[in-house]
């Protein structure tokens, strides 16, 4: 079991609030994303979860146990880090087995654990390599496995692909979604990249300075975002804001049309505009029309390789059925 709630929880650090009081529960099994701007709180959040923090005031409860003045060690949680913390001078086997080793498990239920760890994570062949003959993806699989093997009612991940290249954090991101489905296991997972949450969350909370702004699947933030900015934080590239007229017509204050929600003419169309930079990756061909009148850039999304150049006259037709309307305190209407 590994079910979570936060109850009223909040964190002070002197007269400074960095968590204000919030309420969450995270259910057993579930893959749940904290994502948000720096500085927003999620990893203060974790970090309380984890009983690396203090709560100021507040409940957590951990399968029903409330467990805000137990130590870490008794919390029945392992946590990932960004650094990948191994020791060197230890072989992958040794460096797994040491949580295992410092709980006094005797030497027979250390290899069991080790070797369906390994398994799990691809790590069998390399279980008597040093740290510094592997990659970095490789690395944090070891991290992984020496969280896997204390068997926790939950996993907290902080930031843990931060390090690794684009190709490395596309692999591992793939490979610790795989290792949710296989275990089953409740973890919660730590990001400032709404791509990795989107691809790889049940559940995202979006923080903004310390404050719950939405809760809810990637779908449901993705097609009903409760205001400007869980709006402008989720999806890639972000939905276009407009304001003045075009809004009015909408009787709306903030009108929101996502990229891929807006096609892009030669000949005619409601908006139009010139187009200035152009990313082209194969598959999308992505936008950045200027001059629309409507205020920003505007950005959309076409399939394939488009042929537009820079400074070529465009016209653009957003989906009446894709507008997202927001009022003048930026949150959703309808």
């Amino acid at each position: 079991m590994g079910q979570i709630v936060l109850e009223q929880v909040t964190k002070s650090f002197g007269d400074v609030t960095v968590i204000t009081p919030l309420d969450l529960t995270i259910d057993d099994g579930e893959f749940c994303v904290f994502v948000g701007p720096s500085g927003c709180g999620k990893s203060t959040l974790l970090r309380l979860i984890a009983g690396l923090e203090d709560v100021t005031s507040g409940e957590i409860r951990i399968d029903g146990q409330g467990v805000s003045t137990i130590p870490p060690a008794k919390r029945g949680l392992a946590m990932v880090f960004q650094s990948y913390a191994l020791y060197p001078h230890m072989t992958v086997r040794k460096n797994i087995a040491f949580p295992l080793r410092m709980a006094g498990l005797d030497r027979a239920e250390q290899n069991r654990r080790v070797e369906k760890a390994a398994e799990v994570l691809n790590l069998t062949d390399y279980l008597d390599r040093r740290p510094g003959q592997l990659s970095g993806g490789q690395r944090q699989r070891v991290a992984i496995g020496r969280a896997i093997v204390r068997e926790p009612a939950a996993f907290l991940f902080d930031e843990p692909l931060s390090n690794l290249d684009a190709a490395l954090r596309v692999g591992m991101r793939l490979e610790i979604s795989e290792l949710h489905n296989r275990l089953g296991t409740t973890m919660i997972y730590v990001t400032h990249d709404q791509v990795e949450a989107m691809t790889m969350a049940d559940k995202i909370v979006v923080l903004r300075a310390g404050h719950i702004e939405q809760v809810g699947s990637p779908l449901e933030l993705y097609r009903a975002p409760r205001n400007l900015f869980v709006a402008g934080f989720i999806g890639s590239p972000k939905m276009n804001l407009i304001e003045g007229a075009e809004a009015t017509k909408h009787d709306a204050m903030t009108i929101g049309i996502r990229p891929e929600h807006i096609s892009i003419s030669a000949d005619e169309g409601r908006w139009s505009g010139v187009v200035g930079v152009s990313e082209h990756l194969g598959s999308d061909t992505f936008f950045h029309v200027q001059d629309t009148g409507l205020g920003d850039t505007v950005t959309v999304r076409a399939e394939g390789d488009v042929s537009f150049k820079h400074g070529d006259r465009v016209y653009l037709t957003p989906r009446d059925d894709m507008i997202h309307r927001f009022d003048a305190k930026g949150l959703r209407i309808g």
